[in-house]
């Protein structure tokens, strides 16, 4: 009976765990060549304020936190469309401000029944029924959006003056990645938590591009790797009793020092970045 159980809530943590990163690898590699891993830890970071505001107005916690970084995203575009402030200045305000504003509310909440870490750190053993749906729908609409993207991200990140001049909507395509990387954090708060879903889509990205000669081969294999990391980390956590968002973090930071420990250069890179 508790060999059942157990197989249940191992297998249900390891769908979400390889959904997430089917969807965070290939999004991280657009995270990787445009230079926005502080954009994502902005969103990541606005997730608590969404748990506070969840618990404060009675609603669905997944929902506000979709909402918020979805919000966060949105005022992003705007305040750096007005080019007032340099990006990584707004980024860093939004960032810590976010943060310490869903602290500061957490702490006026009465009888708070919310385990905070399992928000900040992950807490994907406990993954349920309900929740694999809600990342399967919030996984599997982000990464059709990513296809359907895939050809005007892809010249914006080449070249993004060009791209305007050849009648790409630029700022529309802009939109549409952070808010796909929006909701990626949204579903990935359970797996690995709002502080390291960033880790979970730069770090299989980063890894990837050692061995890929176009775009289209890092953001598979940037998906691959990030897959094989929730295995490692899951087996690593239930083996040593470590908490298993954290170890899926290591076992993807593991699996990059050992790519970069090869010598040369496995395969010419696209790019000249």
């Amino acid at each position: 009976m508790m060999d059942g159980l157990l197989d249940d809530f191992l297998i249900r943590a390891l769908l979400a765990g390889l959904m997430v990163a089917a969807v965070a690898g290939p999004l991280g590699a657009f995270v990787v060549w445009r230079r926005m891993a502080y954009f994502g830890d902005t969103v990541s970071h606005s997730a608590l304020l969404g748990v506070a505001l969840g618990v404060l107005l009675g609603l669905n916690l997944n929902l506000m936190v979709t909402l918020v970084c979805v919000a966060i995203a949105i005022l992003l575009v705007l305040l750096q469309r007005r080019q007032e402030l340099a990006s990584d200045t707004l980024l860093g305000i939004l960032a810590h401000s976010a943060l310490s504003l869903g602290i500061v509310a957490v702490t006026f909440i009465e009888g708070l029944r919310v385990d905070l870490m399992a928000y900040l750190f992950g807490d994907i053993l406990a993954v349920g029924t309900g929740d694999l749906l809600s990342i399967a729908i919030g996984g599997g609409v982000a990464l059709l959006l990513l296809i359907l993207l895939w050809r005007p991200l892809l010249a914006l990140t080449v070249h993004e003056e060009l791209a305007q001049v050849e009648g790409v909507p630029v700022l529309l395509v802009r939109l549409g990645l952070m808010l796909l990387i929006a909701l990626v954090i949204a579903a990935a708060m359970q797996v690995v938590g709002v502080l390291l879903i960033t880790a979970l889509m730069i770090i299989p990205a980063a890894s990837a591009r050692r061995f890929a000669a176009t775009p289209e081969q890092m953001a598979i294999l940037a998906g691959i790797i990030g897959m094989l990391a929730v295995g490692a980390g899951l087996w690593g956590s239930f083996q040593y009793d470590t908490p298993t968002g954290p170890t899926i973090v290591v076992a993807a930071m593991l699996g990059f020092i050992l790519v970069h420990l090869l010598p040369g250069r496995l395969i010419p890179h696209f790019g000249g970045r």
